[in-house]
């Protein structure tokens, strides 16, 4: 799907209806056909391959500057309708008068830059633009987090009550999340960095336009992004001692019932024992008594209750 926008003088966002090219617009491609890739790489002179590799899930974040085309590719944080979160490569383009994005999926974050939030970004001041996505970016890594981390205490806390296979699945979910987080925002960090140094190269001034509020704006960026990062690698630990620990309550778990199983078995066995004792065809002590079988009754309850006390003062009961 493409969509063109542009800020018109007084501030307002308007939507072009027309495929045309315009100066100062954004071009907004959520995965786009075939035929809206040859269109806009026609129409903006960007290399198809930019595109193409912009909608690839497995692509890692970079930063280019080629033959008067910058280009870069970040990943942004995905949230499903079952609460699963990843991560999404969206690529950022400056053509020679537009500015393009690209991603394979919609998302909230490009979804977020619309007609009711039109004062806060403007199509015309291109570099501000591509910064103010990646600041958008880095605060849903930061607001994601903190639902992962609410999520987590959940699970825990369901967890005190009954270990059950349902929330370790969970923890093994929100831990591969994590690990999607942690090499996403790494790789943002180095893109975020290179653009820093490249602020300062003649070659990207006149293309870029970097301002003073923009390379403060960057800035503030890379430190939201370096926060981000120290908070995955504290989930992490958080969620790998988790793990750890209700493992370690698991096989306790088990020891004791197994434990207590044994400790049945071994009472169990001692009536069975004594009725095998007397009920062998030869001859046994108290045979021919008239209370001999409540006298054998008798002794196997003395000794399963002497067992049963015996247990209990070790812990097996």
């Amino acid at each position: 799907m493409l969509r063109i926008y542009k800020t018109e003088a007084v501030g307002k966002l308007v939507k072009l209806k027309k495929f045309r090219v315009v100066s100062h617009a954004w071009f907004s491609l959520i995965n786009p056909s075939g035929k809206e890739l040859e269109q806009v790489s026609s129409m903006l002179k960007v290399d198809s391959d930019i595109l193409q590799n912009s909608l690839d899930a497995d692509e890692r974040s970079r930063v280019e500057l080629d033959d008067g085309i910058f280009s870069a590719i970040v990943n942004l944080p995905l949230l499903d309708e079952e609460g699963n979160f990843d991560t999404l490569p969206c690529g950022l383009v400056f053509s020679s008068k537009n500015f393009l994005t690209i991603c394979s999926r919609d998302n909230r974050i490009l979804s977020s830059f619309n007609k009711n939030t039109a004062n806060s970004f403007d199509t015309r001041q291109r570099t501000k633009f591509m910064l103010l996505i990646l600041y958008k970016i880095t605060q849903y890594y930061l607001r994601y987090l903190a639902i992962i981390n609410r999520k987590t205490e959940y699970i825990e806390d369901a967890l005190k009550q009954t270990t059950n296979n349902k929330e370790l699945f969970q923890l093994i979910e929100i831990q591969k999340s994590l690990v999607y987080f942690t090499t996403a925002l790494r790789d943002n960090h180095l893109v975020l960095e290179k653009m820093l140094r490249m602020t300062k190269s003649p070659s990207t001034s006149k293309l870029l336009a970097f301002t003073e509020d923009d390379i403060d704006l960057l800035e503030d960026v890379i430190v939201e992004n370096k926060q981000a990062i120290e908070m995955v690698d504290m989930h992490r630990s958080i969620l790998e001692g988790m793990m750890d620990g209700f493992a370690s309550i698991i096989n306790n778990n088990v020891n004791q019932i197994m434990k207590f199983l044994a400790a049945i078995t071994i009472v169990l066995s001692i009536p069975t024992m004594l009725a095998s004792f007397w009920g062998m065809n030869v001859p046994v002590p108290a045979a021919n008594l008239a209370y001999g079988f409540w006298i054998v009754i008798s002794l196997s309850m003395v000794a399963t209750l002497l067992v049963i006390i015996y247990f209990r003062k070790k812990g097996m009961f």
